[in-house]
C-alpha cells in the first residue's frame, strides 16, 4: 500500500510540474510539447499544428466531415503526447504520422501480435555465461540487420519480427545478409499455437513469431523479399520452394532474465520480441522509460542491440536501454528504431516474449 501511495504521489508531482527541457530539433514537435503556453493557447493553435502535420506526412482526407473528425482526434492526441512526455521524461513525445488515429484505430491497424498461452513444446534456450558481456552491443554495426521496413496498414508486425530474426541468424551462419519475405508469411503461414488451436497466424489479422518459426521449419525456409515482395495485404500463397534463400534448424524461447537475453542476443543474433506499444504512438526519440506500462504484449519487434547509457535531459539520469527495430518505416521514432529502458525488469513486457532462431549453414545454389 505504501508503494502504491508513493507511486501515485510521484505521478501527481510529475503532472503538476511544468519545468522540462524539450528537443528543439523539429519546430513542429517543439511547438506541440512546449510548456511555455497554457493548455488553452496550446489547443487554440491545434489547427496550425494540424496543417503542419498534414503537410509533413502527406495527409489528405476525402470529405470535410472526415477532416473535421481527424482534427478532433489530432487535438486529443496533442493532449495525450503532453501526458506521455510528463510520464516518460527520458524520451521525446509529440506529433507522429499516427497523430490522426485514435488509440483503437492505431491498435487495429498497426499492431497484430497474438498472445497465446506458452507452448509446452517450445524449447527453452540454454543458460549462457554472462560474465564477459560487452557494455554496449549493436548488430547493425556488424552487418546483421537489413534496412527498416514498413508494414503499412496491415497487422503483420509478427512477420517482420520473424524475418528480422531469421535474417540475422542467416547472416551469422553464412556471412550473407539477405532481405527475406514477410509476404510469404502473410500469405502462406497459417500455423496454429500448440496449446490454443484457435490462435493461428493470420496475415494482416495478426500472428506470433514462434508459430512463424514453426511454419518456416516445416516449409523449408523463406524466399527473398525481391522474389516474394511485400504488398501489405492478405493474398494467395505462391511460395516457390526452389527459391528458398534462408532455412532454419531450430528456435527457442529465452526467459525473463535480462542478462540471458543480452547473452542470447550477442551469441545468436537479433531476437524476436513482443512489447506493449502503449507509448509508441507518440514516440519521437530518446530512451523510453515510462513510470507506468502494462506488461501484456501487442506488437512484434526485433531486438538488435543494447546500450549502457542513453541520452537523458538535464537532471535525469542516463538510462541503459534496448535497441528495437520497428516496422513502421524510417519516418517513425529514431529513423525507425525505438529505445526502451533496460534493467527495469520487463518494462512494457519487453523481457517476457523473447525468442531466438538458428539458421542452416547453407544457401540456395540456384540464387
Amino acid at each position: 500500500m505504501d508503494r502504491l501511495f508513493l507511486l501515485s504521489l510521484l505521478v501527481f508531482t510529475i503532472f503538476s510540474s511544468s519545468a522540462f527541457a524539450f528537443s528543439d530539433e523539429d519546430p513542429l514537435i517543439r511547438q506541440v510539447t512546449s510548456e511555455s503556453d497554457d493548455n488553452n493557447n496550446h489547443l487554440l493553435n491545434a489547427e496550425h499544428h494540424f496543417s503542419l502535420f498534414k503537410s509533413k506526412f502527406g495527409k489528405i482526407y476525402a470529405t470535410q466531415e472526415e477532416h473535421d473528425h481527424r482534427l478532433k482526434v489530432f487535438k486529443a492526441n496533442l493532449r495525450r503526447a503532453r501526458r506521455h512526455q510528463l510520464l516518460d521524461p527520458t524520451a521525446e513525445h509529440g506529433i507522429t504520422k499516427f497523430s490522426d488515429l485514435t488509440p483503437s484505430e492505431f491498435r487495429r491497424t498497426y499492431l497484430g501480435l497474438h498472445k497465446p498461452k506458452p507452448k509446452l513444446s517450445t524449447t527453452k534456450a540454454p543458460i549462457l555465461p554472462t560474465s564477459d558481456l560487452p557494455e554496449d552491443f549493436d548488430w547493425r554495426e556488424k552487418g546483421a540487420v537489413t534496412g527498416v521496413k514498413n508494414q503499412g496498414s496491415c497487422g503483420s508486425c509478427w512477420s517482420f519480427s520473424t524475418t528480422g530474426a531469421v535474417e540475422g541468424a542467416h547472416f551469422l551462419a553464412t556471412g550473407e545478409l539477405v532481405s527475406l519475405s514477410e509476404q510469404q508469411l502473410v500469405d502462406c503461414d497459417h500455423e496454429c499455437d500448440a496449446e490454443q488451436k484457435s490462435e493461428c497466424d493470420a496475415g494482416c489479422g495478426g500472428g506470433l513469431m514462434t508459430t512463424a518459426f514453426e511454419y518456416t521449419l516445416k516449409a523449408g525456409g523463406l524466399q527473398r523479399e525481391k522474389d516474394y515482395p511485400y504488398t501489405g495485404r492478405n493474398g494467395q500463397c505462391h511460395f516457390d520452394k526452389s527459391k528458398i534463400a534462408a532455412s532454419v534448424t531450430n528456435y527457442s524461447v529465452v526467459g525473463l532474465d535480462e542478462d540471458q537475453i543480452a547473452a542470447n542476443l550477442v551469441k545468436h543474433g537479433p531476437l524476436a520480441v513482443g512489447i506493449n506499444s502503449a507509448w509508441m504512438q507518440t514516440y519521437i526519440g530518446g530512451v523510453s522509460c515510462p513510470l507506468v506500462c502494462f506488461k501484456h504484449q501487442d506488437h512484434g519487434v526485433l531486438l538488435v542491440g543494447y546500450g549502457s547509457a542513453g541520452f537523458a535531459p538535464i537532471r535525469l539520469k542516463a538510462k541503459p536501454y534496448w535497441i528495437i527495430k520497428n516496422s513502421w518505416g524510417e519516418h517513425w521514432g529514431e529513423h525507425g528504431y525505438y529505445k526502451i529502458c533496460r534493467g527495469q525488469h520487463n518494462i512494457c513486457g519487453v523481457d517476457a516474449m523473447v525468442s531466438t532462431v538458428t539458421a542452416a549453414h547453407t544457401t540456395n545454389p540456384n540464387l
